[in-house]
């Protein structure tokens, strides 16, 4: 994919920004691996009331008095910067000892095959983490010498798992005499109740994943288990033109025609969707897990959840990795604050604060609305649900996919021909992984 040299000029601006904050922290390169004080430098970009930062703060505070005269410095990213710049990044010197990196092919898997992140196969049979961590969820962990995930070595470790769940107002649908919808068919009633009433249902967001992750949970509504296998690990070709992948596409343009999804989303990011579902603005958002912590701290009305009306499949995964660049001159260090992050300490405080536990005993857990979540998690997980998300087969897909959700929003393109270009880029990024 080309790029302007005013894009390219901004991206290693921002790479390098990125660089001299490591630097400039006392990063990996600049520390001590022998004798005297140590500091680990950690990027992440999960927010303050996350379940993931404070799981790992309280991992970080056990680490330090475990490992005198180690100190651990967090230092906050976006997903967005990480998204476009880590290659750039880790391929110098200046880098962070532990790094929170998205999983998948084009992602992780990318930096796994440019010899980016350090390979931890030794670790995770040291620590048990191969036997720690269900099987479905060491899926997004290990990379084949093309960067494809689901066998291969280790490279990183998930510490969370996540999934696209429904979140609702109760209260928005008794004001307006509406039944919360348990199938398709029902939620869809409930829609068109809703935009009769001159309410648009769904908070969306197209200018970042929202809107994509809507438009797989419609495709996954046609699919099954070998159409994930097909178009997450290629094992065999996937149709562009008919099947899951055309149906869910139509439908998605069918909501937007309806009303379900405003045309204006097109432009919000996610912040914009969730801050409007919190102020009581939309009666439903569908979205990730994540966001979870955040409105069950914020809302002010009675929010319920639920998984989405008749899908057997369901977005979601292990949680982003943890991962230790391969230019980390603390590699040891860093794999043994994995291990501390997978202890019970916080891993309790991952479930208690509502997020998702790999390594926990969730029966304790006494808030209704974390013990649903993690309840439905549960069940995807148990029913063989996960199907990971739309941008992770082949590099760049990201915004190629956010680029088509925003086209059907618009309705720029007719479905068929934005889908078909869509799967001309897939192509494409999946010859370059797999040769074929």
């Amino acid at each position: 994919m080309k790029r302007s040299t005013r894009a390219l000029i901004g991206l290693i601006g921002a790479a390098t920004a990125l660089s001299l904050a490591a630097c400039s922290s006392g990063g990996s390169s600049g520390t001590s691996t022998s004798s005297g004080p140590t500091t680990l430098v950690f990027w992440h970009y999960e927010g303050a009331d996350s379940a993931m930062n404070q799981s790992w703060q309280t991992a970080i505070t056990q680490f330090e008095a475990d490992n005198p005269g180690v100190t651990i410095k967090v230092e906050n990213q976006t997903f967005e910067q990480l998204q476009k710049n880590a290659k750039i990044v880790l391929a110098g010197k200046a880098v962070p000892d532990i790094m929170e990196y998205n999983k998948g092919n084009g992602t992780a898997g990318q930096l796994a095959s440019q010899g980016l992140l350090t390979d931890l196969t030794a670790d995770a049979k040291t620590y048990g983490w191969d036997t720690t961590l269900p099987s479905s969820l060491q899926t997004t962990a290990k990379y084949d010498a093309n960067g494809l995930m689901g066998s291969g070595n280790w490279y990183g470790v998930p510490t969370y798992g996540e999934y696209v769940t429904v979140y609702y107002n109760k209260d928005m649908f008794t004001k307006n005499g509406i039944a919360v919808p348990t199938t398709m068919a029902e939620l869809k009633t409930s829609m068109d109740a809703f935009v009769a009433k001159g309410i648009t249902p769904i908070a969306n967001a197209g200018a970042e994943y929202p809107a994509s992750q809507l438009w797989y949970e419609l495709v996954l509504s046609h699919a099954d288990r070998s159409f994930v296998d097909n178009f997450q690990l290629f094992k065999n070709d996937v149709s562009w033109t008919s099947g899951p992948l055309l149906q869910g596409t139509q439908d998605f343009a069918d909501w937007v025609a309806k009303g379900y999804v405003a045309k204006d989303s097109s432009g919000l990011k996610a912040e914009d969707m969730g801050t409007a579902f919190i102020a009581g603005k939309y009666p439903i958002m569908i979205s990730g897990s994540w966001w979870f912590g955040r409105l069950n701290t914020e809302v002010k009305f009675t929010m319920g959840q639920m998984l989405f009306p008749g899908n057997k499949l369901n977005a979601g995964s292990s949680g982003n990795l943890l991962v230790i660049p391969t230019n980390s001159t603390h590699k040891d260090l860093a794999a043994k604050f994995i291990n501390t992050a997978l202890g019970a300490k916080a891993q309790a405080v991952m479930g208690d604060k509502g997020g998702l536990p790999v390594a926990a005993d969730t029966s304790s857990i006494t808030d209704p609305q974390t013990k649903l979540l993690t309840d439905n998690w549960n069940q995807v997980v148990k029913d063989d649900g996960l199907s990971f998300y739309p941008d992770w087969p082949v590099a760049g897909f990201y915004d190629q996919v956010v680029s088509f959700g925003q086209t059907i929003i618009n309705g720029s393109k007719p479905p068929a021909d934005a889908l078909a270009a869509l799967g001309t880029y897939y192509e494409s990024g999946k010859k370059d992984i797999t040769g074929k």
